[in-house]
């Protein structure tokens, strides 16, 4: 249960601060910018699982379908910040990029 809790920590940093040095070389622009930062912030979540599960005791070797997880719940994340009528009705104010973020992140953690 730690090495999950490790996990979740290590996967929002290192997308957090990854994303944008990855988005920097992609000239996209618009809506469709959303959804290519939520696929990258999908694919380094599923990437520090790689990594981490050789390192962290009790966590699980992510796959395909983890993959697959992670980026339908970025994308179901991302799509969600096209409602800015949502996000106006969530109580407490954060960045709208951690919705796919976490979205990633709960994707990613999702078992068969």
């Amino acid at each position: 249960m730690i090495g999950y809790m490790l996990l979740v920590v290590l996967q929002f940093i290192a997308a957090f601060f990854g994303a944008p040095m990855v988005l920097r070389y992609i000239p996209v622009q618009g809506d469709p910018r959303t959804f290519v930062h939520a696929a990258i912030y999908a694919v380094l979540v599923w990437i520090v699982g790689l990594v981490a599960s050789f390192a962290l005791k009790d966590v699980r070797l992510p796959g395909t379908y983890t993959l697959a997880g992670a980026l339908i719940g970025a994308m179901i994340g991302a799509a969600l910040m096209l409602f800015p009528q949502l996000i106006a009705a969530i109580p407490f104010k954060f960045p709208p990029l951690y919705l796919p973020l976490v979205g990633a992140i709960l994707g990613y953690l999702l078992r068969r």
